[in-house]
This record gives C-alpha cells, structure tokens and sequence, in this order.
C-alpha cells in the first residue's frame, strides 16, 4: 500500500470532554469520573494524524484552561491546530455509562450554549480556512448543535465544493441534540450531502434526508437500494462506506464493513469480511475510526478494496482502548489486517 497524496486534511466539529465512571458503574455510583477528549472529527482527525496524513482540526473552543487542555490532547497527536479559534463561553461537555452484560451504554449531552454552539458561525472565513486543504471531513454532528451549527455546516462545504476540495461526510445523526430545538434535519443534511464526495452514511441517514423508506428484510438489498437513490438525489457523491454491527451482547460483536461505489454501468459494492470481537472495551469512537481508516485509504491513492480493509482494521482496534481517541499508527493497523495471533511481540 504506496501513499500517493501530501495534500492536507481538515476536520471540522466542535471538541468534546467526556466524563465516565469507572468501569461497570453507573453515572454517579461513587464520585469518580474520568475525563477524557473526544468529538467525532477530533476523532477522525487524531487517527488520521497518527496515521501519517497531514490534518487539521478547526474547532471553537474556550479560551480558559479546559478549552486549551483540549487543544493540547489533539496536538500531541500530531494535529495542526492552527486553526482553531478560541472565543469565551464553556467546554461542550457529554457524560458516557458504559454498558456491560445486556445494559447498553447511554450518552448524556451537556454542550448547549458552548463556545463552539455560540460562535461557529461567525469564528472562521471559510475560504481562508479551506486554503490548501485536499479533503475536507465534516458530520451531521455539527448542523445537530443548533441554528449556528447548522449554518456553518452548510456554509463551510458550500465553500469546499466552491475551492475544489473533495468533502468526506459522515452522517453521526444525533437525535437527542435535534430534539433540542426546531431543526430540519432532513434540509440541512440533504445540503451537506449534496457537497460529499464520500458519504459514512447506511440506508437510514439517506431514508431520513431523501424521506423515504427501505423496507427490504435483507439489510444488503436495503444498502443498495438506499444507494442507487443517494447517487440519483447526489450527483457529486462517489462512494458510501458503512459497518455492519451484529451484537451478541455488550461485550462481544462482529463488525463488517461494505463500499458501495458509483460506476458507470450501477453500484459496484466492495465488501469486508466481519471481524469478531470478543471483550469488546470502549466501541465509542469506532465509527470515527473506520471512516479514518477509508478516508487515508483514499487519500493515498488505494483500491476501495484496501481502503475499506484497512478501515474496518482500524475500527476494529479502536474497541481495545478506552476513550473516543484511536490511538494507532498506520503499521499497526496493518498488522492487524494479518493473521499473526495474539502472543506477546517482543
């Protein structure tokens, strides 16, 4: 696998601190909790650092000792934070329960009113900020936060699409933030799309932007149908990219990944065999994973084939850490693609 590009990745979302308690309690059970950086594109943008692509990271965050603590988490990854803007207000906040047996972990969000909520919209000149950069990476997370949220998304890919730059979007549809306030999903991530060269998205998120239904018993039937309809409604879009989760309980699952792919003659699918799980530690930040493991697959120039390996790769050893952060270089993900057994390397 040869790397063909040097051009620069941006990530753009708002960063997060997460707080949870030790492991197998429930939130406030006794008064530990850990806190730990996280947000979907910092998550995308510290694998892909350590991955060897040059990435940045543009966020809003506080300026006061959380907002600079978390600048400083991604940089050390090897993220350019040059962008990031540093306004007054607070730290976006979300508490995570891990699951355990049959209890399934729940995410309490305490973002409302962040620095990055209040001033996104305003923080940045979007051609400015797009200056060199290759591919953009953005989420449904950002237009969910609210009305400037929401703006911003829109305006930063319109501008991409405006400068040339490929658009990776991942849907992270967020309900509970929606629910917060009077948004358009459907409106607004239909905007965002219409800009995507690559969509981490399954027949869910394009059922609630096209608003349709997908109704097949077989989930591959349903991939593909919700396919042929995103490239018809999408005409920039040139790949999809989603994983497969099948849990047997909260601790042990498989996970297997398909590219679907505009061609001239249809949909080509490209697929991943699924990679079993067992002791799974912390899935939060899988997503991210994967779709950093495409999106440098892409960036270098591979084959859907090597690119979607090396993602489910990549999201596979994200469940072993805890914390949103992936933490692995590029030759270790490629040394969990082979099948060298779990000894100890010494």
């Amino acid at each position: 696998m040869s790397q063909s590009s040097s051009g620069r990745i941006l990530c753009f979302g708002e960063m997060l601190l997460r707080f949870s308690p030790n492991a197998n309690e429930l939130l406030m059970q006794s008064p530990a909790l850990t806190v730990r950086p996280g947000g979907a594109e910092a998550n995308v943008a510290v694998s892909l650092a350590r991955f060897g692509a040059p990435t940045s990271m543009a966020t809003v965050l506080p300026d006061n000792t959380l907002g600079h603590a978390a600048r400083d988490e991604v940089r050390k990854h090897g993220v350019d934070t040059t962008p990031i803007v540093f306004k007054p207000g607070r730290m976006g906040l979300y508490f995570l329960t891990p699951g355990a047996v049959r209890r399934p972990s729940e995410v309490l969000y305490d973002r409302a009113g962040s620095a990055f909520v209040e001033h996104v919209h305003t923080a940045f000149d979007w051609d400015a900020l797009l200056d060199g950069v290759e591919w953009l990476h953005a989420s449904g997370v950002t237009p969910a936060t609210g009305p400037n949220g929401s703006s911003a998304a829109v305006a930063i890919i319109e501008a991409a699409v405006e400068k040339g730059v490929k658009v990776s979007y991942d849907g992270n549809f967020r309900g509970k933030l929606w629910e917060q306030w009077d948004g358009d999903p459907p409106t607004t991530l239909g905007k965002m799309l219409s800009g995507a060269t690559v969509a981490f998205a399954d027949d869910r998120d394009f059922a609630l932007v096209l608003k349709t239904r997908f109704d097949s018993a077989d989930p591959a039937v349903r991939r593909r149908q919700a396919a042929e309809a995103a490239f018809a409604a999408f005409p920039r879009l040139e790949r999809i990219a989603c994983t497969l989760r099948v849990q047997e309980n909260v601790s042990d699952q498989a996970l297997s990944a398909v590219m679907l792919t505009r061609g001239a003659d249809g949909v080509v699918e490209t697929n991943a065999e699924a990679i079993h799980m067992a002791g799974v530690v912390d899935r939060v930040g899988g997503g991210d994973a994967f779709a950093s493991g495409v999106l440098f697959g892409l960036w270098s120039g591979w084959s859907d084939q090597q690119a979607l390996d090396f993602g489910l790769a990549a999201a596979g050893l994200k469940h072993s850490v805890p914390g949103d952060f992936s933490l692995f270089t590029a030759a270790q993900v490629r040394a969990a693609m082979t099948d060298g057994g779990f000894d100890i390397r010494r």
